[in-house]
């Protein structure tokens, strides 16, 4: 006699939902990279999936599937997982975009850190910024709206095959450039106090040829820099919050336009 606990329906179903769980929370900006542990990552999203699982049963397929769509289905969902992290990860790479251009410009270029979320090596500058855009994105309570973005998908986008027609890729690649617009952003108050004390520098040069304006240089653009990062620290939080709060609706508004 063939006793069946746990029917094959329910059973796929849950497999759908933690598929699109565990994608969309290794997505979180504090989960990703390795310095997070993978039996964390893994559990946390069981942990999700067993508490929304009865909620997102009724948006899932109400059909058995065979193994070939069944297997098609959970790479679609891990797919979109990835791109929704993608679009996370923008605002970071950003930041890290800006805090390079920051770290060449103060004379750090050869001070470079092994980031252990990348692993690889990072700017100085960049990995000091980066952690701060971090706890910015933490204290903002930012990781919440991944939760709530589960919910959200279902609803916007249910189990199925997604496709990339319509505005989908031209949202993406807008929000690829606004990447590169905002790790200017980022960098514009510095670069500009640098190049006007680079200007100074110069033309004390050639005021006093026996003045070494190289080995001058390093102090005065490191002190300037570390100044204006002070003084301009809440209006990068300001900024930073702004950009969370368009990530949220990016997010959204992609789901939407993959539907």
């Amino acid at each position: 006699m063939d006793l069946q606990l746990i029917p094959v329906q329910q059973f796929q179903d849950f497999l759908l939902c933690l598929a699109r769980v565990l994608a969309l929370t290794t997505a979180i900006p504090a989960f990703t990279g390795a310095t997070s542990a993978t039996r964390l990552k893994i559990g946390l999203a069981v942990g999700t999936a067993l508490v929304l699982f009865p909620l997102m049963a009724p948006h899932t397929p109400q059909v058995a599937l065979n193994l070939t769509e069944f297997g098609l289905m959970i790479i679609n969902e891990v797919l979109l997982g990835a791109m929704i992290g993608l679009t996370a990860q923008l605002v970071f790479t950003a930041v890290s975009f800006g805090g390079t251009v920051i770290g060449y410009q103060m004379g750090f270029a050869a001070a470079n850190v092994f980031d252990p979320q990348t692993t690889q090596q990072m700017s100085l500058m960049s990995q000091f910024i980066n952690i701060l855009a971090l706890l910015a994105f933490l204290s903002f309570n930012g990781h919440y709206f991944f939760f709530r973005v589960i919910v959200e998908s279902y609803i916007l986008l249910p189990p199925g095959f997604f496709g990339f027609s319509g505005d989908a890729i031209p949202e993406l690649m807008r929000l690829g450039s606004h990447m590169f617009i905002l790790g200017v952003k980022f960098s514009a108050p510095i670069l500009a106090l640098l190049l006007i004390n680079n200007m100074v520098l110069g033309i004390l040069a050639r005021v006093f040829p026996q003045l070494n304006v190289f080995m001058l240089s390093f102090p005065v653009n490191i002190g300037i820099a570390f100044l204006v990062i002070g003084l301009t620290l809440n209006a990068m939080f300001f900024v930073l919050r702004r950009e969370f709060d368009a990530m949220e609706f990016n997010i959204l508004n992609l789901l939407q336009l993959l539907h």
